[in-house]
C-alpha cells in the first residue's frame, strides 16, 4: 500500500509539471511578498466559555433518584460479570462430573456412526441442556431486572418469543459451528486450536455481515422512514461521508425496550441506516443527528475489520491457552468425565469453562478494544454533525442504563464505551475549539 500511495504521488506531480516547450531553462518569475502580522483577534469575537464548568453541569442534570438508580443498574453489572461467569463453570461441572456430556455424545454415536454427523447432534443436545440449565440467570437478567430498572416494556409471554427465536438460531448456528470446528480438530491434530481459532473468526465475520440485514428483522420491524427533514437530513450526512446508503429504516424496537440505538451497516450493496422509534420519539433533531452521525463513524472509519483484526488476536489466544489446559485437565479428570481426546464433542463443557474463564479475566482488554473504537466513532460523529451539545444531551439519556461518571479504575475495566463523563468532556473540548463558527454560534447554548 505504502509503495502504491508513493507511485501515485509521483504520478500526481509529474501530470501537474508544465509540458517543456522551452528548448532550456528559462528565468523563475519572481514577487515581492510582504510579510506583516496578523492583527489581533477581537476579543469580542471569543465568547467565555469554560469546559469544564459546561461538563459538571451538564451531568448535574442527572441527579437524585435517577442519578443512584443508574449507577445502581450499572455497578449491578459489576457482579453479574463474576455470577454470570461461576454459574457457567458449575453448569460445565454438572455436564462433566454428571457424566450428561458423555451421555449425550453416546446418543449421537448410536444414532450415527459417522463422526462428522455426530457433532451436530451432539451440539443440539449440548444447547438444550445448556440453555435449561442457564434458563432461571437468563430469566433474572433479561426480564426481571430490566423490567425493576424500568427498561423493558415486553410482558413474559413477548419476551419469551423473543427467546425462542434467539434460541432457535443459536441451534442453528452452534450446530454449523461445532460441526466444522470438529472437523478441522479432527483433521489438524495438535495444532487444531489454529484452525479453529481461524473458523471462529469465519463464523464471527458471516454474523457481522448477515445479522443486521437478515437476522435483526425477525426480532423487529422495519420500515422506511417517512419522507420527512430529517430522513433528508440524515441522507445528506451520509452522502457527505460517502455511505453508499439511499434509504433509512425505522425500527419498532420500543416492542421490547426503552433504550435508544441505531446502526449504519451492511455490506456489498447491502448498507442501510437504521435508527430505532425510541430514538426518533425520545430525542430532539439535534441528539437524533448526533447519534447517527456516530454511527456513521464506525462504517466510514472501518471498524468491524479493526474489531475483527484486535478481537481476531484475543481469539486466537484464547484458543492457544484452551489447548493447553484441555490437555491438562482432561489428563486429570478425563476418566472421571469420560472425555478422551480433543475430538471427542462430550469434552466441549470443558472448552466452554476455559473460554467462560478467559473471558472474564480478558474483560479490561476486551472492553478497552471496543471502548476506543467507540471513542473514535464519538469524535468523528462531532467533526461530522457538528451537535456538541445534542451529544452531550443525549449521552445523558443513555444514563438510564450506564453509569455516567465513574472512577477511572471502573471505566477502564467495565465500560465498553467511553462514560458519560468522557464522552461530554470530548463535546465540550470539541465546541470549546470551534466557538466561532456560524453553525455553532447559532446553535444552544452550553450551562456554565
Amino acid at each position: 500500500m505504502k509503495r502504491l500511495l508513493a507511485l501515485m504521488a509521483l504520478l500526481t506531480v509529474f501530470a501537474a509539471m508544465p509540458a517543456m516547450a522551452q528548448s532550456g531553462p528559462s528565468r523563475a518569475p519572481t514577487t515581492n511578498v510582504e510579510v506583516r502580522n496578523l492583527p489581533p483577534l477581537d476579543a469580542g469575537m471569543v465568547r467565555a466559555f469554560d469546559t469544564e464548568k459546561a461538563v459538571n453541569a451538564y451531568l448535574a442534570t442527572v441527579h437524585g433518584e435517577a442519578r443512584a438508580k443508574s449507577d445502581a443498574y450499572f455497578e449491578g453489572g459489576y457482579v453479574l460479570l463474576v455470577v454470570d461467569t461461576l454459574y457457567i463453570l458449575v453448569v460445565c461441572a454438572i455436564l462433566l462430573w454428571g457424566r450428561v456430556s458423555s451421555a449425550m455424545r453416546n446418543m449421537a454415536a448410536r444414532a450415527t456412526r459417522s463422526k462428522f454427523w455426530q457433532v451436530p447432534i451432539y451440539a443440539i443436545l449440548f444447547v438444550i441442556a445448556f440453555t435449561v440449565l442457564t434458563f432461571p440467570l437468563t430469566l433474572y437478567e433479561s426480564f426481571f431486572r430490566e423490567h425493576a430498572y424500568g427498561l423493558s416494556n415486553q410482558n413474559f409471554l413477548q419476551w419469551f418469543g423473543d427467546f425462542g427465536k434467539g434460541f432457535a438460531l443459536q441451534l442453528l448456528f452452534v450446530a454449523l459451528g461445532l460441526t466444522a470446528i470438529y472437523a478441522a480438530i479432527r483433521r489438524a491434530g495438535r495444532s487444531w486450536w489454529v484452525w479453529g481459532a481461524a473458523l471462529t473468526m469465519v463464523f464471527m465475520t458471516i454474523g457481522l455481515v448477515i445479522a443486521p440485514v437478515f437476522i435483526a428483522p425477525l426480532f423487529n420491524t422495519y420500515k422506511s422512514l417517512p419522507e420527512s427533514p430529517l430522513r433528508e437530513q440524515v441522507l445528506s450526512l451520509a452522502r457527505a461521508n460517502e455511505i453508499p446508503a439511499h434509504d433509512v429504516y425505522l425500527f419498532d424496537a420500543s416492542r421490547q425496550t426503552k433504550r435508544v440505538s441505531a446502526n449504519v451497516s451492511g455490506f456489498l450493496g447491502t448498507t442501510r441506516i437504521s435508527l430505532n422509534d425510541n430514538l426518533l420519539n425520545r430525542t430532539n433533531p439535534r441528539e437524533t443527528e448526533a447519534v447517527l452521525g456516530h454511527e456513521m463513524g464506525h462504517y466510514v472509519l472501518d471498524h468491524a475489520t479493526r474489531l475483527l483484526v484486535l478481537e481476531g488476536l484475543v481469539v486466537f489466544l484464547g484458543f492457544a491457552i484452551a489447548s493447553w489446559l484441555f490437555r491438562l485437565l482432561t489428563g486429570l479428570f478425563g476418566g472421571n468425565w469420560g472425555v478422551r481426546e480433543i475430538e471427542d464433542p462430550a469434552g466441549l463443557p470443558v472448552l466452554v469453562a476455559i473460554g467462560a474463564l478467559y473471558l472474564f479475566l480478558m474483560t479490561p482488554v476486551l472492553n478497552t478494544i471496543s471502548r476506543t473504537t467507540e471513542a473514535q466513532a464519538d469524535i468523528f460523529g462531532l467533526n461530522a454533525a457538528r451537535q456538541p451539545d445534542g451529544f452531550a444531551t443525549v449521552t445523558l439519556k443513555l444514563s438510564e442504563y450506564r453509569k455516567l461518571d465513574p472512577t477511572p479504575f471502573e471505566e477502564f475495566v467495565f465500560y465498553d464505551h467511553p462514560s458519560g463523563r468522557s464522552r461530554i468532556t470530548m463535546a465540550m473540548t470539541w465546541k470549546a475549539e470551534h466557538l466561532n463558527d456560524p453553525d455553532i454560534k447559532a446553535g444552544p447554548a452550553s450551562p456554565q
